[in-house]
């Protein structure tokens, strides 16, 4: 297996690196193909980090509006309702989850500090999320764990012996998961992609629009929001 790293030394330095990034599980199965834009969703839930999950609803929003044919919901496990997230704000999902109706998944972390309260360690005890985590893996959605989102993906059993990574606290768990823990930033492994840290999402939600979209769609999003992707990304060639 060759494994190769990109430095993102700025976000035009990665720009300028990613052009000849190859075509990606999302593309090959005709996602982004003219009859409609790709679609990505973001799985909300009660505990979730806000920043997790907010940081990728801005990227792929504005990544939306500056040339990337892509549209992008929240939706939440159970159908329509409102979440409480991790810091009290709460938001009204009008859209349930599918996992079939989905190209790109994206999943964010909350609440790993308290195993008895709501986030990350009550999806990860969820059967029925599990099953369609599986279920949306194995239709071709390209999947990306936020921070400790990341384990509920590995809680689904899709992580074993994969490149990946997650919080700083919670990689001792992710390795005696059986996945294969890696120090960068984001670690792009096709059809799985995962960051590690609170505002990783960002980093990966950049990372994703540069792959799909090109580095010109990504330096865009990057000029409006003024921020320059940052860490390593490692990927698979």
């Amino acid at each position: 297996m060759r494994r190769r790293n990109l430095l993102q030394a700025s976000g035009v330095g990665l720009a300028a690196a990613a052009v000849g990034v190859s075509a990606s599980p999302a593309a090959a199965r005709g996602t982004a193909a003219k009859s409609r834009p790709t679609r990505v969703h973001i799985l909300v839930y009660d505990g979730a980090e806000e920043q997790d999950f907010i940081g990728p609803r801005d990227v792929f929003g504005h990544a939306a509006h500056v040339g990337g044919t892509l549209r992008t919901s929240l939706v939440r496990p159970g159908g329509p309702g409102e979440v409480t997230c991790a810091f009290g704000t709460r938001i009204v999902v009008d859209q349930g989850w599918n996992p079939t109706e989905a190209d790109i998944l994206v999943i964010p972390g909350g609440g790993w500090g308290d195993p008895e309260g709501p986030g990350v360690h009550r999806l990860r005890e969820n059967a029925a999320v599990l099953r369609d985590l599986r279920r949306a893996h194995r239709s071709g959605t390209v999947l990306a764990g936020v921070c400790t989102g990341v384990l509920v993906l590995s809680a689904a059993g899709l992580l074993k012996g994969r490149p990946s990574t997650t919080h700083h606290l919670a990689k001792d768990a992710l390795t005696q998961e059986g996945g294969d823990v890696l120090s960068s930033r984001v670690v792009d492994d096709k059809d799985i992609v995962t960051a590690g840290g609170v505002t990783s999402g960002l980093d990966l939600a950049l990372w994703v629009v540069t792959r799909e979209w090109g580095a010109p769609v990504a330096a865009k999003v990057e000029a409006v929001l003024e921020y320059e992707q940052r860490g390593t990304v490692w990927r698979r060639d």
